[in-house]
């Protein structure tokens, strides 16, 4: 009898085992995103103020204002706040001391993509325009598995990311701005996108392209080179922030979270990840909000810059919502609790954060 027990807990451990090599993770992040409008809603004095508001206060009062928080932020992202309230966690609502930050002092995007992907700080990076990154990333490292080869891909709406994930050194495809890519290049569907991109109109100039086409080309490489790690860096949020156009701001911040959506939903329905893909959602920086003329800013100079978000979603992710407990996380921590998530060892050469507590499924 206790020879087939043994036999038993043998064949379970294997179970369990090739499950946790079959765990996939994919990282979203929207750029500059504040946690404000995540866990507020639309700001009224920044709706009122003719500086920002693009002559629509009434529209945007009218789509994204009520005087109930628990309405308006859910007027502005639905998806947060019904699925990922009901089936994740949401950590970074300072209203009840519940605080996320950089870890880097810096507070843009470089450093702070740096910081969130390698799961350190280096104070030497410290501009936007840095060299390609020394530290190896997690997508570079789980490329580096043998059952994760060639099934790691990231797309980006900023050019910066060939650098912030070395591309030429990491192996793996990082589709972003106008690159010409063989990925985009290769596919019907993503080439046609990646040609209205080319011959389209390019609001922010030659380093940045809008995120209806970074969706749309990383979402149809999701559904048909199904990678099992995954990173899709949208940018809208913090452009048309520092356009100062808060209308387009918040259009952009409803539209991410409809394409967040639109991924959850079919990690949800296809085969091939439902029930094993853990997916990490966050920023990269916060914005000013002290003086609220500095929400268009972040950088060193700008108090409240430093402070961001997360949320959860995923098989072992436990299903309390909005966390509301006090507590300091930081950026450099997400990546480490990310991995320990799936079951897996994210262990480069350089020393990483310790992983955040995260209350875990039984």
């Amino acid at each position: 009898m206790k020879k087939l027990l043994t036999i038993i807990a043998c064949i379970l451990l294997l179970k369990t085992n090739a499950q946790d090599t079959d765990q996939k993770f994919i990282i979203i992040t929207s750029d500059g995103l504040r946690w404000q409008e995540v866990f507020k809603g639309m700001d009224s004095l920044i709706g009122v103020d003719k500086r920002f508001n693009q002559n629509d206060s009434a529209g945007l009062f009218k789509r994204y204002w009520d005087n109930d928080l628990s309405v308006r932020r859910k007027l502005l992202m639905p998806f947060f706040w019904s699925t990922v309230q009901s089936s994740g966690q949401l950590y970074g609502n300072r209203r009840w001391g519940n605080k996320m930050d950089n870890a880097n002092p810096y507070w843009f995007s470089y450093p702070g993509y740096s910081e969130l992907l390698t799961g350190q700080v280096d104070t030497l990076i410290n501009s936007n325009d840095f060299p390609p990154n020394p530290y190896e990333n997690v997508l570079e490292h789980f490329n580096k598995k043998p059952n994760y080869k060639n099934k790691v891909a990231a797309f980006a709406s900023w050019n910066a990311f060939d650098r912030i994930l070395n591309e030429r050194r990491s192996g793996f495809p990082v589709v972003n701005a106008f690159d010409d890519n063989k990925i985009a290049l290769e596919n019907p569907s993503m080439k046609l996108i990646h040609e209205m991109v080319m011959n389209g109109f390019k609001p922010f100039g030659s380093s940045e392209i809008l995120d209806v086409f970074t969706h749309y080309q990383a979402f149809a490489y999701l559904k048909e080179k199904k990678p099992k790690a995954f990173y899709i860096s949208y940018g809208d949020t913090d452009e048309w922030a520092h356009h100062g156009d808060y209308k387009f701001y918040l259009e952009a911040i409803h539209q991410f979270d409809k394409w967040v959506n639109e991924i959850w939903n079919f990690v949800q329905s296809d085969p091939f990840y439902k029930d094993k893909t853990t997916i990490l959602i966050t920023t990269d920086h916060g914005r000013g909000d002290s003086k609220k003329e500095d929400w268009t800013s972040h950088g060193q100079s700008i108090p409240d810059a430093h402070e961001t978000w997360s949320a959860w979603m995923g098989p072992k992710v436990k299903p309390l919502g909005e966390i509301k407990a006090p507590l300091q996380h930081y950026q450099k921590q997400l990546v480490p609790t990310l991995v320990r998530l799936i079951g897996g060892e994210f262990a480069p050469a350089h020393a990483v954060s310790t992983p955040i507590d995260l209350p875990i499924r039984n």
